[in-house]
């Protein structure tokens, strides 16, 4: 009898251990969104293109600054100038997509059909990988309202600077007489995403008139420090190299402080280029056939330090 008793206690002990310990597991389930609500969780993913792992390419992905995937349609914003503003800050509709079957499956107006499977790496980071051209994009989530512009204008300045046809010389203060006082004029062309051209036109003068004096290379600096600031240089044909301290002022105007003669210059942006879904929508531009079917590449700067430089 006392043997009987000893194992129901045994059993009634077990099952209320086990119960317990189904309470607990089930208290801490983790829910598991669908791939539906990790898309269009937010309003904007940046395409941190700098991230980008692989030997392939997604056409439409590589020309956005940012996607967005709302209630089936695909947006991306791909020019700098005016994010935040088109498209009440979406961009433009560039396509369509579903998540119905595990993958995220887009179908782009111009590029066609790419399917991703998705990663969550944080709470507001996925990767998308393209099997098929073996290609992985990091995508960082935003709501229009909190988007981080500073960081879009800096980590992509070369195309800012490319995104109108040229940049005229608005104002100047301070400094010692040099050379570029004279220039007045700037284009930043995606001809091997660094090419220059400068003027030394009068102010006023017509964009489809600017006679190009000078043409050369040019190069970006991060600075050590500095998240809002970047040393341009200009390496000119002639064998000339001007330096400067280039900063952001809005989406249509730069600050060029010449380093050696402490000039400060302010340029406003000329003639607008808008880069839509493919080349045939892309507006040509002088001072030289525009590279229409702009696509962004990795750019891997070097590093300057402010108080080395002179």
């Amino acid at each position: 009898m006392k043997t009987l008793r000893l194992l129901f206690a045994i059993i009634i002990a077990g099952t209320l251990l086990n119960s317990c310990t189904t309470v607990y597991q089930d208290s801490f389930y983790e829910y598991q969104p669908t791939l539906e609500e990790v898309v269009s969780e937010y309003d904007l993913w940046y395409v941190d293109y700098h991230r980008t792992l692989g030997n392939g390419d997604i056409p439409y992905v590589s020309r956005a600054f940012t996607l967005s995937f709302i209630n089936g349609v695909l947006y991306a914003n791909n020019n700098i100038v005016d994010i935040g503003r088109t498209g009440n800050g979406l961009g433009i509709a560039v396509g369509t997509y579903n998540t119905f079957n595990g993958l995220l499956e887009t179908n782009h107006d111009i590029d066609g059909a790419n399917d991703f499977e998705v990663t969550i790496l944080s709470n507001n980071e996925i990767r998308l990988y393209n099997r098929r051209q073996n290609v992985n994009y990091y995508l960082i989530g935003y709501s229009t309202n909190n988007f981080d512009y500073d960081k879009l204008f800096y980590e992509n300045i070369e195309y800012f600077l490319q995104e109108y046809i040229a940049w005229g010389k608005s104002t100047t203060s301070g400094g010692t007489p040099n050379a570029f006082d004279d220039e007045n004029y700037l284009a930043f062309t995606p001809e091997n995403l660094t090419t220059f051209y400068s003027s030394k036109d009068y102010f006023g003068t017509q964009i489809e008139h600017i006679n190009w004096n000078y043409t050369g290379g040019y190069k970006v600096f991060d600075v050590t420090g500095y998240e809002d600031l970047k040393v341009l240089t200009l390496n000119y044909d002639v064998g000339e190299i001007e330096e400067f301290e280039l900063s952001v002022i809005n989406d249509s105007n730069i600050r060029l402080y010449h380093i050696k003669s402490n000039t400060t210059y302010d340029f406003s942006a000329k003639g607008f280029v808008q880069y839509l879904k493919s080349e045939k929508n892309v507006k040509t531009a002088t001072p030289t056939v525009r590279n229409n079917n702009r696509k962004r590449t990795k750019v891997v700067r070097k590093i300057k330090n402010r108080r080395n430089l002179k």
